[in-house]
């Protein structure tokens, strides 16, 4: 029996108007179109503290990233689009890994991340698109037991290319955009379809 699979989106960026979430909005639409059930989240909408340990032990998890945790959990993939600061991934992005992944009673260790399927996106008005942080994000999701697909795409010039549509002006950017979409959404479908 085929299992529909469900994919989390969402960018790195707190900003209200980011690249980064449109970026990730034409991936989240391929994987849809391809038959995955998205769900696109904003990271500003579950404003966290720094992580911190002391913090953790006296007041336990905040009730946002239990929200999230609950969401990781309950997802099979995720599409990321990560915004570059000073050659890696955002303060808030990494900040929301090392909440969601933090361990809770009754579950297993790193079940928000473990055995999970990842697509990775950025971009800037940059000419490398943000390219840097990827390498690092790549490294942590790894570390944690997810699944990172080997394509990913950084796009330059976002400015130019989103400038007046959701579209890029760049037809080769926007499919390529669109095949990790698609690749995330055929990869967890496939490994949901082997259990």
């Amino acid at each position: 029996m085929s299992t529909t699979p469900r994919i989390l989106a969402f960018s790195g960026s707190l900003r209200s108007e980011s690249w980064n979430h449109r970026l990730v909005a034409l991936a989240a639409q391929a994987a849809s179109d391809a038959g995955a059930e998205v769900t696109t989240l904003r990271l500003r909408d579950y404003p966290l503290p720094v992580y911190d340990h002391d913090l953790e032990e006296a007041s336990g998890m905040p009730d946002e990233a239990l929200a999230l945790k609950e969401l990781f959990r309950t997802h099979d993939g995720f599409l990321i689009a990560s915004p570059e600061y000073n050659g890696s991934m955002t303060a808030a992005l990494k900040n929301l890994i090392d909440w969601v992944s933090r361990p809770q009673d009754g579950y297993a260790r790193l079940d928000a991340f473990n055995n999970k399927v990842a697509g990775l996106l950025s971009c800037s008005p940059g000419r490398l698109g943000g390219l840097k942080g990827l390498v690092h994000l790549r490294t942590v999701l790894s570390g944690i037991g997810t699944m990172v697909i080997p394509e990913q795409v950084a796009v330059p010039g976002i400015h130019e290319q989103l400038a007046n549509s959701d579209v890029m002006i760049d037809d080769g950017l926007q499919a390529s955009v669109e095949r990790v979409g698609r690749r995330v959404a055929a990869v967890t479908a496939a490994l949901a379809n082997t259990h």
